[in-house]
């Protein structure tokens, strides 16, 4: 086991809170392995870079020697998380759970070292309770007291619907802590509710309550949401090495330092010495294209992430990108802004149809890489984008 302090600065390495830190600090100096969880409900197949933000903090305590527990939410994935919704989840099928689960494992043990973790299903001690035990469980919370929660707040509020199974969830998530007696949990800052929920249910049980480490929500490449696929802000661990490295490389140089605090494997001091050589006139460019090959090579090989390198450098030696691209911002009334007024908004278009036509035509693409596939998709507020249309026209689009 590393020695307490220098196993705490890797710990925080990132975090955005820690309930408690004396807490934590205790454990550490009694020296034991410690169970650590993190659960992941399958409601997708595929996982993208802000979802590894948790694998990678579950990795460092891996390394410190800690027992990771990689937690599936097959129970939970049926119920439908509300966390942060505005409405009723759609629950996911038996089998869609399953088959979005064996995806997840596949994909994670890129990041973790397979003998070193520890699979579970909640569905082992969930389905085991049984509606008694259910009913029991939820006994022990009010519905004042769900009504804590933020989501549930504001929906209750607004009279939007809220379903009786939703207030589950949290419930069933705080019974993982309990059933797997965890030491610590790892979730997101939108999890706290339910973060805390096992640290109540574990001290009514008598075990000693888990510490919580909230980690922050990975900005997606506007740079101001999360990281989502259905904002189209995402990069895939899935994508295609030259589509990564060219989404990489479209952030902006101050989101390029917390994907490093977040997502770099690179030691505390090595980021801290790059950080040195950016403010004394080292182009953000290369720093930022470590950055890119590291995350590559995580999850396509090393070879991968210099092929792709290669592609990026002939590409833009050969002008892919001019020189002077026209810079126009668009004041949005709402959040964000779909692609096809998007463009005809920025003049790149006559009308909406067209660039429609010419989505599906392949002919829109994105920093001069990522060739635009989803019609519908949506740019945030806030975001800053070089769209091409065709052969010749370019814009770099901030939406205000």
């Amino acid at each position: 086991m590393a020695d307490w302090q220098q196993a705490l600065a890797e710990i925080k390495r990132g975090c955005e809170e820690i309930l408690l830190e004396e807490d934590l600090i205790e454990k550490l100096k009694e020296g034991k392995p410690l169970k650590i969880k993190a659960g992941f409900d399958p409601t997708a197949p595929d996982l993208h870079l802000g979802h590894t933000v948790l694998i990678n903090k579950m990795r460092t305590f891996q390394q410190l020697g800690h027992e990771v527990i990689f937690l599936i939410g097959d129970f939970t994935g049926m119920i439908g998380d509300p966390t942060g919704k505005n409405v009723t989840r759609k629950p996911l099928t038996r089998e869609d759970v399953l088959a979005n689960a064996q995806t997840y494992q596949d994909q994670v043990f890129k990041i973790l070292d397979p003998a070193k973790t520890r699979i579970a299903f909640n569905s082992e001690w969930m389905e085991k309770l049984g509606a008694a035990g259910m009913i029991k469980l939820a006994a022990r919370q009010t519905v004042a007291r769900m009504l804590e929660r933020d989501d549930f707040k504001k929906r209750y509020a607004n009279n939007q619907s809220i379903a009786i199974h939703e207030f589950l969830y949290p419930l069933v998530q705080g019974w993982d802590s309990v059933a797997l007696q965890a030491d610590v949990e790892l979730g997101g800052t939108d999890q706290r509710f339910n973060l805390l929920m096992g640290r109540e249910l574990q001290k009514d049980e008598g075990q000693r309550p888990q510490t919580i480490i909230m980690m922050p929500l990975l900005e997606g490449l506007d740079g101001v949401q999360k990281m989502s696929k259905s904002l189209g802000n995402y990069i895939g661990i899935t994508d295609a090495p030259t589509e990564m490295f060219g989404k990489i490389m479209s952030i902006s140089d101050d989101l390029m330092w917390r994907y490093f605090d977040l997502l770099s494997f690179r030691p505390i001091a090595d980021v801290a010495e790059l950080k040195v050589q950016a403010q004394s006139g080292r182009n953000p460019r290369d720093i930022k294209i470590e950055l890119a090959k590291e995350l590559i090579a995580r999850f396509h090989g090393q070879d991968a992430a210099e092929a792709a390198h290669q592609d990026f450098i002939q590409r833009f030696s050969n002008k892919a990108l001019p020189d002077e691209i026209p810079e126009v911002t668009l004041t949005l009334a709402g959040d964000s802004l779909p692609i096809a007024a998007l463009l005809k908004e920025a003049g790149l278009v006559e009308s909406t149809s067209e660039a429609l036509r010419m989505i599906k035509q392949g002919a829109v693409k994105l920093n001069g890489d990522t060739k635009v596939e989803d019609s519908k998709q949506e740019f945030a507020k806030g975001s800053s984008t070089i769209f091409q249309v065709g052969k010749r026209k370019f814009a770099k689009v901030t939406l205000a």
